[in-house]
């Protein structure tokens, strides 16, 4: 019998991310010049912050390539940022090899088929109320917020309420 999402948050000690989608809407606005422009929740940088400060692994794995989101997530503390990411599962290894991290202790939140292949290899895949109906299909955790709109927040506050680390005991500071 499969666990539930709720018995597997006490184990949830990684908290690995895609960007489009879900720490954003998806939507992209492109200046004349070439320049993409995407808008993220104030409210996902401060559960960001605060897992990072109450000792959570944070990664953050996407297809794009705008270096302006690594500055955003240095910012808030958040150093294992990969770029570029078009085969998510090799980064993914590379980070849980490095920093000697059990799948299932990983939450990871994708929204579209590039994350399928590693939401299949973590304890607790999750996604936003909009994600593909593939990546819904195997997430044991839809959240009721889409991307963009407080979906990360969602996940994050879950783990850290269950684990005893929210209601702000942290100065997160943020941008």
């Amino acid at each position: 019998m499969e666990k539930s999402y709720k018995e597997i948050l006490p184990q949830i000690t990684t908290l690995i991310f895609d960007i489009d989608g879900v720490l954003t809407n998806g939507v992209v606005t492109i200046f004349p010049d070439g320049e993409m422009v995407r808008n993220m929740n104030i409210k996902d940088g401060y559960a960001l912050k605060t897992a990072v400060m109450a000792g959570y692994n944070v990664c953050i794995i996407s297809g794009g390539t705008n270096e302006a989101v690594r500055k955003r997530f240095k910012n808030l503390g958040i150093t294992d940022v990969y770029l570029g990411a078009h085969n998510k599962l090799i980064q993914f290894e590379e980070y849980t090899k490095l920093h000697n991290i059990k799948a299932e202790h990983i939450l990871y939140m994708g929204d579209d088929i590039p994350d399928y292949p590693v939401m299949t290899k973590v304890g607790l895949p999750c996604c936003p109320k909009d994600a593909a109906p593939e990546i819904q299909d195997i997430s044991l955790y839809v959240s009721h917020k889409k991307g963009g709109t407080g979906c990360v927040r969602d996940v994050i506050e879950q783990v850290l309420k269950v684990q005893g680390k929210w209601n702000g005991q942290f100065d997160a500071k943020y941008d």
